[in-house]
């Protein structure tokens, strides 16, 4: 079965649906604060669990989609039943136990670790050197036996590389799994669906190099050419125009190099943002699927009309008129360019905007009270 059951045309009401098959391309998919985005998202995705069997890969940075294996109660029993039953695995930044976002230090490639250390490969030659011949093995892999291997050695760079290591705290990351398993363990397996939780960490690049990790695994065994949607919630966090630090730098190439060559090896994005203007012209330009919700800035339709030309340039200047929930689809994955009133979720949104308390609300009673 390939179609996916999205929702209703907004012009006539008729069912409209999506070919799963033409996911094996990459998917834009934009929309503004407080259009529906995400719910909309999870709805596709939802079609994708239920009517294929491609795994996915969810880099979720505000949680949005840690519950995506739980059913809602109105959901037929059946759909509940091959939701509950579904392979769907969640890691979260700094969770305890078995659901806890880990990657082994190790397993990054030189390059990732260099640039959590901040360390340039022509501006800090010594240092980088020292850190392409460290030894380190997920067995037996000891921080603190490495940090006195590198003092005790005499080498003034092994000594200034410690230094460097202990005053950045990298080592001390609780993103670290420290002999444990990896999450690049989970995703090698193909479960349906993988959910990365990659916004909690205690310092701010952490989410940021668990997913560099784990994109850089799949495309180092790209050879095997096992399907995988890597889907990008806020995308702009990972791929922006201008990457400042060293490990955006290497995510944003990464996600170039998937962008351009990926799709032969069957490793396709599914990216969601705000602005397109937000994400990088290189991955922006690969998409032939693009679901468009509503955008008011007129630079972003004129970015959008550009980039797209295969969708109706009368329905893209809609789009500031669209109301939450309607999206235009257009692109290789439906029959025709088609303004859509997007169908309900079938398990729990996790994220959503907070309400502004109002006066007579229960909760400002209590707390004029106090």
């Amino acid at each position: 079965m390939n179609e996916l059951m999205i929702g209703t045309a907004v012009d006539e009401g008729a069912p409209v649906a999506l070919d799963a098959r033409r996911f094996n391309r990459h998917t834009f998919w934009c929309g503004q604060s407080g259009s529906g985005k995400t719910y909309a998202l999870g709805v596709v995705l939802e079609q994708l669990l239920l009517r294929t069997r491609m795994p996915m890969l969810i880099l979720d940075p505000n949680a949005d989609f840690v519950r995506f294996g739980e059913p809602r109660a109105e959901v037929p029993a059946a759909v509940r039943d091959e939701i509950a039953g579904a392979d769907i695995r969640v890691f979260r930044s700094g969770a305890q136990g078995d659901d806890a976002l880990h990657v082994r230090y190790v397993d990054l490639s030189p390059a990732t670790k260099a640039a959590v250390l901040r360390l340039d490969p022509i501006r800090d030659a010594e240092e980088y050197n020292i850190l392409l011949h460290l030894e380190g093995t997920p067995e037996r892999f000891d921080t603190d036996e490495l940090m006195r291997r590198l003092r005790a050695s005499g080498d003034p760079m092994q000594e200034r590389l410690a230094y460097r290591m202990e005053n950045l705290q990298v080592l001390d990351w609780p993103l670290w799994s420290r002999g444990s398993g990896s999450v690049l363990d989970h995703v090698a397996e193909r479960p349906r669906a993988t959910v990365l939780d990659i916004g909690g960490g205690v310092h701010p690049a952490e989410g940021k190099v668990a997913a560099l990790a784990v994109l850089e695994e799949l495309w180092a065994r790209r050879e095997e050419r096992k399907p995988m949607l890597i889907v990008i919630d806020e995308a702009h966090n990972l791929c922006p125009p201008d990457p400042t630090t060293g490990v955006e730098r290497a995510l944003t190439e990464q996600l170039i190099q998937i962008a351009a060559e990926g799709r032969k090896f069957g490793l396709w994005l599914f990216l969601s943002t705000q602005r397109p203007t937000k994400i990088h012209p290189n991955v922006l330009s690969q998409c032939d699927n693009l679901g468009l919700m509503r955008v008011n800035a007129p630079r972003d339709l004129a970015e959008l009309g550009a980039v797209f030309g295969f969708a109706p340039e009368e329905l893209v200047e809609q789009s500031p008129e669209f109301a939450q929930g309607q999206a235009l689809f257009a692109g290789g994955f439906v029959d025709r360019a088609t303004v859509v009133q997007v169908g309900a979720r079938l398990t729990e949104e996790h994220g959503g905007d907070v309400r502004v308390p109002l006066i007579g609300d229960p909760g400002i009673a209590a707390l004029a009270r106090t």
